[in-house]
């Protein structure tokens, strides 16, 4: 039993959505670090991602390769799944990293803007993990979902509607299939990170604004990708076997 407990993933293959800058890239790096080869998963621009794979490949640990698919769909995740076996024979994890983060309070919030937040922080990541449970190992696959810290904070603003309403969901989501799928031995979490510094959360917030959020944290400073990356390697490790349907808030004490 204790040789099974492991942080090393050699020999895992992880997808990793949304995964060619910020928080994505953090993870795929730890994951590569690790030992594990891994999918760099971007929807438009290929610069970031192919230099990200290139880091990862002369890093001589975990391999990479890089997949342009919108995760956010049904068939841009099934083409995602399909490259990943096409290239590597199998999938170990499951990272769903990517979503939006719209800002609007109720009175502007029309049908497209919660449309497209469901769409990529709920329906995508679900059936994402549908059709990857069919590649998962049993018992040792993992999914790991995005929600935020904001789902049980008391600082919530007005204009963050549409995305915590999403990523509660994707919580619920969790739970449930962390009884569904834990029958089959795989393990199903959620990370829920506080204010990460990146060009996501920055978009709009005027300076000052970023310097309040940051006095919210007991370190008075924003996350950094780097800050959230170890807990998803963790999570997706042999040694986490016995942590299941658990929503980890990584936030440096910004919700306690």
């Amino acid at each position: 039993m204790a040789s099974s407990l492991t942080t090393s993933l050699a020999g895992k293959v992880a997808i990793v959505t949304g995964s060619s800058r910020s928080i994505g890239a953090a993870i795929v790096r730890r994951l590569a670090d690790e030992g594990a080869d891994v999918v760099v998963n971007y929807v438009n621009n290929p610069g970031p991602a192919n230099d990200l794979v290139n880091e990862i490949n002369l890093g001589g640990k975990g391999r990479a390769i890089a997949i342009q698919a919108d995760a956010s769909s049904i068939p841009g995740g099934q083409l995602l799944l399909d490259e990943t076996i096409k290239a590597f024979g199998k999938l170990d994890i499951l990272v769903c990293n990517a979503g939006i983060m719209g800002s609007k309070p109720l009175a502007e919030v029309d049908e497209k803007f919660f449309d497209d937040h469901i769409n990529s922080n709920v329906k995508g990541p679900l059936f994402l993990a549908k059709a990857a449970t069919t590649h998962l190992p049993a018992p040792d696959g993992r999914i790991i979902f995005f929600s935020t810290s904001l789902t049980g904070a008391t600082t919530v603003l007005p204009n963050a509607l549409a995305y915590v309403a999403s990523k509660g969901a994707i919580e619920q989501i969790s739970r449930v299939l962390a009884k569904d799928l834990g029958a089959r031995g795989l393990t199903v979490n959620t990370v829920s990170p506080g204010p990460v510094d990146t060009e996501l959360f920055r978009a709009g917030k005027p300076e000052h604004v970023m310097k309040f959020i940051a006095s919210q944290n007991p370190n008075n400073r924003l996350a950094l990708p780097e800050d959230i990356a170890p807990m998803v390697t963790f999570l997706v490790s042999p040694a986490a076997q016995w942590v299941n349907g658990q929503n980890i808030r990584v936030n440096g004490g910004f919700v306690v």
